[in-house]
């Protein structure tokens, strides 16, 4: 199940919060492994490892070539342990792996949060926006802040894609555009953490403030290319999150006509999924008013049929564009850019505008 390998640090390369990304050397075990790898290590959990260091590292995801983990991952760095951390909190993470992490849950008993979360049982009606990708949350905000400069986001991170919070580029670069994330089931590394996505909302509005919360899966994406097996199915499950506790859901179905993949294409099949046969719970179905023809077509079509319970809203988006280039972060779904994926970056961008738009009137 694990690709067990040792390797020594040669050189540190770039280091963005919570993650440190590393030049190893391989002691090569077979006559496929790699001679050197880009490695990560996360030091809260392993320390900082530095050249010279023996590590143990898990090549996994590097061997199977997943797209967003192209990296041997630093299990230990057994010659040079961190020191051990007293923290208040007693909620595990990554629950009886070998790396499990104790942390503070924003609503536990020592958690300064305690006395605004104990009580806590509605959102007040806060907007949530809900994706399926991780790829959409820049374009979400990008939406949210042009339709609403100012305004308080928070993110909600589910663990069906990466579980710490560290390992994402984008969600660094965002860090002064949102009021704060929370890690919810078994992600951990957020500003906050929670049990569950319930408890992780609840915690972006009373705990952080929040005008409006995105709610997506941190990157990557497991799916087998089967009908229900893959993890965007939670966005459905996120919906009903949101209206169980007095939150507008508003879901941002995936939209594209560059993806390859006939199941892809248009409506994915995983936002019809999710949102159509998940989502007990009435959300706003969010699409551009202002795709190409043939694409707003098929797009109508396939999110009609989700309503009801659902509520087609049109939000024009052609003008998002600029919101999205002035991003501090890069823009990519799949490998593609917003010049080669526009209509995915603009859908999730007017879902976005939509929420905002909500907030204003909250």
């Amino acid at each position: 199940m694990i690709r067990w390998r040792w390797g020594t640090v040669v050189a540190a390369r770039r280091e963005w919060r919570g993650s440190l990304e590393l030049d190893v050397t391989v002691d090569a075990r077979h006559p496929s492994d790699p001679p050197s790898v880009r490695a990560l290590a996360y030091p809260a959990l392993v320390g900082a490892p530095r050249p010279g260091d023996r590590v143990l590292l898990n090549l996994n995801a590097l061997a199977l070539g997943l797209g967003t983990g192209g990296y041997a991952l630093v299990v230990a760095v057994p010659d040079r342990l961190p020191e051990d951390v007293e923290a208040p909190g007693h909620v595990v993470k990554a629950r009886y792996t070998p790396l499990q992490a104790i942390v503070l849950a924003a609503d536990e008993e020592a958690s300064p949060l305690r006395g605004a979360l104990a009580g806590a049982v509605s959102l007040d009606g806060m907007p949530v926006v809900v994706a399926d990708l991780h790829s959409a949350l820049p374009a979400v905000v990008a939406g949210a802040l042009a339709a609403r400069p100012g305004a308080r986001i928070a993110y909600v991170m589910t663990d069906g894609g990466a579980l710490p919070a560290w390992f994402s580029r984008t969600l660094d670069g965002l860090r002064p555009l949102l009021a704060g994330t929370v890690t919810t089931g078994q992600a951990f590394g957020g500003d906050l953490e929670s049990t569950n996505v319930h408890s992780g909302l609840l915690a972006a509005r009373h705990g952080l403030h929040a005008d409006l919360a995105i709610v997506t899966q941190g990157p990557g994406n497991l799916g087998t290319g089967t009908s229900w097996g893959f993890s965007g199915v939670a966005a459905g499950e996120a919906v009903n999150a949101v209206a169980a506790l007095g939150g507008r859901p508003v879901a941002a179905p995936r939209i594209s006509d560059a993806d390859p993949r006939p199941r892809h294409r248009g409506v994915s099949h995983h936002s019809l999924t999710a949102f159509g046969r998940v989502a007990l719970a009435p959300a706003s179905l969010v699409m551009p008013s202002d795709l190409s023809p043939a694409l707003s077509s098929a797009v109508r079509e396939a999110l009609a049929a989700l309503c009801p319970p659902h509520t087609l809203v049109e939000v024009p988006s052609a003008d998002l564009g600029a919101a999205l280039a002035d991003l501090p972060v890069k823009l990519s779904t799949m490998g593609r850019t917003f010049e080669q994926d526009s209509a995915y970056f603009l859908s999730a961008a007017a879902a976005g505008r939509c929420a905002a738009d909500m907030s204003a009137t909250a």
